[in-house]
């Protein structure tokens, strides 16, 4: 079949996430059919190719069809495929809790499983607020978020989040956080920097606990990357910060990092760089290679001991039908295992330094601001008043061999971890050339 026969099957059928559907209805936002993939690339029914420049919703750490790890799903679905995790375990659940548990140092001990990000982002919630009831602080129900921070799609994702295009129209349903400034390192006067912006928001933190700790259940943030709200990067000092107000004011911590885990901020976990550990550990995307759904909260025996008890109902009665999938889970190992044999975090860094020099040019556009990165991420803030300048761009980028996806006016690259020089030579190039082509 061709493109157009998918393309028009899927039309007729497929609701798209994140989609005003009558773009693609109208071409303006063209709808890619993937045939198969293959390492970094995309190919659809009639042999054109995509770089994955965004890894798939920033979930691809190591290509598609990735040979080991499609083989530690084979080996496992000879063996189990899944079971309930209620009164039940299995070696892949298990030893993945060790492992994630040992890269913390042992101090978030206890896994509690689900299948995507805002599930794992709601369990903290709840565990948060749950654990507090547990302890006789049941007036400890409301939490806090960083200004212009993302934390999902299900209605206590949204309560925790700022983003007005997805929130919004939902508002009536939420219990809505109190939103804390933000320590965007943007906002740095001149003289100032990424670590003043941060004491700056720290500051404001602290106000806002010392009048509201006794009704706030805990803090949420994305270390040190804002990521749907534009790619907001900040300094780390405002994880150490934080970490010591809600210590003061006992007051949780929850680090989000779905977006920002396994290595996608240049260490394993971003939280590392400021020499914390949180609450609560999300995790998600990565941590499967970008194979399958599953995500996971880590907690500290704290937490957990909240909870052990004779009744029923202080027990955390959460759960989800594919919990600690045996297959996900066994290509997570599969993936902490690349990550160790294949010294991925120093590959990266190396990485890293090519692809930003690369970027030059794009960084020195007479419209582009803020030109950033953390880790394996890339931002650039482009200057234009065009309300079309996304699609525009991402158009272009497609003509060009390229899967990018603007947030808004801020073009961004969070590529799979195996790009070889000529691919990320075209990555580069062809960016460059595809915002010429939007902003002509």
């Amino acid at each position: 079949m061709s493109n157009q026969d998918w393309l028009n099957r899927s039309l007729a059928a497929v609701w798209h996430p994140c989609t005003q559907m009558k773009l693609h209805e109208t071409g303006a936002l063209p709808l890619v059919p993937v045939a198969r993939g293959q390492g970094p690339w995309l190919y659809d029914f009639e042999g054109r190719r995509y770089l994955d420049a965004i890894s798939s919703w920033w979930v691809n750490l190591f290509g598609h069809a990735n040979p080991r790890l499609n083989a530690a799903i084979k080996a496992q679905l000879d063996q189990l495929e899944h079971v309930i995790l209620a009164g039940f375990t299995h070696a892949p659940v298990v030893e993945l809790s060790e492992r994630l548990s040992a890269l913390t140092g042992g101090a978030l001990g206890h896994c509690f499983y689900a299948s995507d990000g805002s599930s794992a982002v709601e369990i903290a919630l709840k565990m948060s607020f749950h654990s507090w009831r547990n302890h006789d602080r049941p007036e400890k129900n409301r939490f806090l978020c960083l200004a212009g921070s993302y934390h999902g799609e299900t209605l206590g994702t949204l309560s925790v989040s700022d983003v007005a295009l997805y929130k919004e129209v939902y508002a009536p349903l939420l219990r809505q956080a109190v939103p804390v400034l933000s320590p965007d390192a943007r906002q740095a006067a001149a003289g100032e920097t990424a670590a003043d912006c941060a004491r700056r928001a720290a500051a404001a933190l602290e106000a806002v606990l010392a009048a509201q700790h006794e009704t706030i259940a805990a803090l949420i943030v994305e270390p040190l990357v804002q990521g749907a709200g534009g790619m907001i990067m900040y300094d780390p000092e405002y994880l150490r910060l934080a970490r010591g107000l809600c210590d003061r004011y006992q007051v949780h911590l929850i680090a989000d990092e779905i977006m920002v885990g396994f290595g996608r901020t240049g260490t394993l976990f971003a939280h590392e760089q400021a020499g914390i550990r949180p609450d609560f550990l999300c995790l998600s995307k990565g941590l499967t290679g970008g194979y399958l759904p599953l995500s996971v909260v880590l907690t500290t025996d704290e937490v957990y001991a909240a909870f052990h008890d004779d009744a029923i109902t202080r027990g955390f009665l959460h759960s989800h039908s594919y919990t600690g999938n045996p297959l996900a889970c066994r290509v997570a190992l599969a993936t902490l295992d690349i990550f160790v044999e294949d010294a991925v975090l120093e590959r990266n860094r190396r990485f890293g330094e090519r692809l930003t020099a690369r970027l030059v040019p794009l960084a020195n556009h007479p419209q582009a601001r803020h030109f950033r990165r953390r880790g394996m991420i890339w931002a650039v803030d482009i200057a234009t008043d065009d309300p079309d300048f996304r699609l525009r761009f991402y158009r272009a980028a497609l003509q060009r061999e390229l899967l990018l996806r603007p947030l808004g006016t801020t073009v961004y690259f969070m590529p799979p971890y195996i790009l070889n020089d000529e691919e990320t030579a075209l990555l580069a190039d062809g960016a460059a050339a595809a915002l010429d082509a939007a902003l002509a």
